[in-house]
C-alpha cells in the first residue's frame, strides 16, 4: 500500500459523513462480554453496554435467544439441543432443491462460558442454493453432499477481555453488504480477543483459510483488526486493519508468521520489515443514530497514491470502495416496518493479488462484498411484521447495478482471484470496465413462524434476475418454497 498521507482515509471518511448502521441477521451465536452474558443472549449485533450506549463491535449478526429442547431441566448448565431444518425447492429450468439437517448442542459448561458445537448436513443438486456452505462430495446423479459448520466457543473473565474460537461466519459493520468481512462466503476456523474499555472496543480476529491451487489444498492467513470508538452516545468510529498472507512463497517456508500473532502491530510497515508480499487491507467506518434513522458508511483502502487520485489518471493501483447507507423502523400503529438503502461501490483490482494465496478470500469466495470489485451498486431492503403476533413477516430485497466483467481472456479487476498482472492498461481504468454487465435483482419473501424450537419458518418466495450485457438480455423468475430454521443468513440475494 502506498499512501503519501496517512490521516487522508480518515479525513475522506469523516468528509463523506461515513455512518455504521447495525443489521440484524439470523446467525445463531455467541454473545461477547460479560456485562451482556444472560440466559437470553445478545438481540443482535450491536449490543449495549454497561455504559447505556451502543459500540461496534466484530458482529456476529447474533439472535441467541435459548432456542431448542433442554436436555437437563434441573442443570444451571442451559444444556440445549436446538434441531436444524433446510429444505427448499426451487424452479430453475427444472427443479433444484436442498434438504439439508442437523442440530446444535448450546451450553455454558462453565461460568461465564458459552459453547455452540453442531451444524447442519445438505443433500442438494444445486450449487447456487448453497453459496455458504462448504461442499464435501459428489453422491453422483448430479445430487452433492454440503456441510454448514457453527461452532462456537467463549469465555468472558471480566468486564474487558472475551476470547473466541469456532469454525464459523463472522461480519463487521452495519450494512446488508460489509467491506471489511462479510458473512456471505464460507465459514472458517477462526480466534477472536476482544477488549472493551472505556467508550472503545478493540477486536482482534484470526482466521485460518483455504484454497484449491495448482491442483491441492493450500493454507493461508488472515489477521485483522477492529477498534470502535463511540466518540459521541450517537456516533461511533471504526477503524479496520488485515493482512493476508501465505505459509510458503517464493523466497521461504515460513509457515504461521508470530509477527501477526501480535494484537498491536501495524501490519504495514510489519510486512516491509519482514520482505514480503502479504496483502494489507485498510478502512474506516462511521455511524450516527438519530432517533429511528442511522447513516452508516465504509471506506476500504487497498493500495493508494495521492498524486494519481489528483491527476486522475485512471491508475490501476488505486484500489479503494465505498459504502453509504440508511436505515431506520418506522411504527405503523399495528404493524412494524424496517427499511434500508444502500450503495457500495469498489474499483477494479480492490482485493486482488498475484496469486489466489494472496487475495482477500476463502476458498474461492471474497471475504468482503459477493461481487468481489469492479462494480457499483445500490440496494434496497424492506422488513414488514406484525407487532401483536407476529408469524407472519414480508422482506423484499432489491439490487441494480453493473459490473464490468474479464473480455478476450484479459483481466479487468472484477474477479478478486484473477492476477492483476494480466491486465490491459496501468491508466485509464473505470468502475464498470471490460464487458459491462447491467443487473437487477429481487426477492420477495413471505414466511410464516411455525416453532420456537429452531426457529422454523415456512416459506415461499420469488427472485427475479434482469441481466443485461453485450446486447443479450435475459429476465428470470425463480420461484421457491421450503421450511428452515431461521438462526442463519441464507443469501441468494446476489
Amino acid at each position: 500500500m502506498i499512501i503519501k498521507k496517512p490521516l487522508l482515509f480518515v479525513f475522506i471518511a469523516l468528509s463523506f459523513s461515513a455512518w455504521n448502521q447495525n443489521d440484524v441477521g439470523y446467525l445463531n451465536g455467541a454473545f461477547v462480554t460479560a456485562s451482556t452474558l444472560t440466559n437470553e443472549g445478545p438481540a443482535d449485533s450491536t449490543l449495549s453496554n454497561n455504559k447505556g450506549h451502543t459500540d461496534q463491535r466484530i458482529g456476529l449478526r447474533l439472535k441467541n435467544t435459548s432456542f431448542g429442547f433442554s436436555l437437563f431441566k434441573a442443570s444451571p448448565k442451559n444444556i440445549n439441543l436446538i434441531p436444524l431444518i433446510d429444505l427448499g425447492a426451487q424452479y430453475n429450468d427444472g427443479v433444484q432443491h436442498r434438504n439439508g439437517i442437523g442440530f446444535l448442542i448450546e451450553a455454558r459448561p462453565i461460568k461465564k462460558s458459552y459453547m455452540r458445537i453442531g451444524g447442519l448436513v445438505d443433500v442438494s443438486n444445486s450449487t447456487l442454493l448453497n453459496p455458504g456452505n462448504i461442499n464435501v462430495s459428489d453422491l453422483g446423479k448430479s445430487q452433492e453432499l454440503w456441510f454448514l459448520p457453527m461452532t462456537r466457543l467463549a469465555y468472558t473473565p471480566n468486564e474487558v477481555f472475551s476470547f473466541q474460537v469456532g469454525y464459523d461466519k463472522n461480519f463487521i459493520g452495519d450494512g446488508r453488504r460489509s467491506l471489511f468481512l462479510s458473512d456471505y462466503g464460507k465459514p472458517m476456523p477462526f480466534g477472536q480477543i476482544r477488549a472493551q474499555f472505556w467508550n472503545m472496543e478493540y477486536s482482534v480476529n484470526y482466521q485460518f483459510l483455504s484454497e484449491n491451487f495448482n491442483g491441492q489444498r493450500q493454507s493461508k492467513y488472515v489477521t485483522s483488526h477492529y477498534l470502535s470508538w463511540d466518540i459521541l452516545p450517537w456516533l461511533n468510529l471504526g477503524v479496520f486493519e488485515a493482512v493476508v498472507f501465505q505459509p510458503k512463497d517464493t523466497l521461504l517456508n515460513r509457515g504461521y508468521d508470530v509477527e501477526y500473532l501480535n494484537p498491536f502491530v501495524f501490519y504495514r510497515p510489519q510486512e516491509y520489515s519482514m520482505g514480503s508480499s502479504d496483502n494489507v487491507v485498510i478502512g474506516a467506518a462511521l455511524k450516527a443514530t438519530l432517533k429511528k434513522t442511522t447513516l452508516y458508511s465504509q471506506i476500504v483502502l487497498d493500495e493508494f497514491l495521492l498524486s494519481e487520485i489528483r491527476a486522475r489518471s485512471g491508475w490501476w493501483a488505486n484500489k479503494f470502495g465505498l459504502q453509504v447507507g440508511i436505515s431506520g423502523s418506522l411504527d405503523l400503529g399495528l404493524s412494524f416496518l424496517t427499511y434500508r438503502i444502500e450503495g457500495n461501490m469498489v474499483r477494479p483490482y480492490t482485493f486482488s493479488h498475484l496469486t489466489p494465496l494472496q487475495v482477500y478470500g476463502h476458498l474461492g469466495a471474497p471475504l468482503a462484498h459477493p461481487y468481489g470489485s469492479n462494480f457499483s451498486e445500490l440496494l434496497t431492503e424492506i422488513n414488514w411484521k406484525k407487532r401483536v403476533d407476529g408469524k407472519l413477516k414480508l422482506k423484499l430485497i432489491a439490487s441494480f447495478g453493473f459490473q464490468g466483467l474479464d473480455l478476450n481472456d484479459l483481466n479487468y479487476g472484477s474477479d478478486i482471484y484473477q492476477s492483476y498482472i494480466n491486465r490491459p492498461n496501468d491508466f485509464g481504468n473505470f468502475i464498470g470496465q471490460g464487458l459491462k454487465q447491467t443487473f437487477f435483482r429481487t426477492n420477495t419473501r413471505a414466511s410464516y413462524h411455525l416453532s420456537n424450537k429452531g426457529n422454523i419458518h415456512a416459506f415461499a418466495e420469488l427472485q427475479t434476475q434482469y441481466i443485461e450485457m453485450g446486447g443479450f438480455k435475459n429476465l428470470s423468475f425463480l420461484p421457491m418454497i421450503g421450511i428452515r430454521s431461521y438462526l442463519w443468513n441464507d443469501y441468494r440475494n446476489y
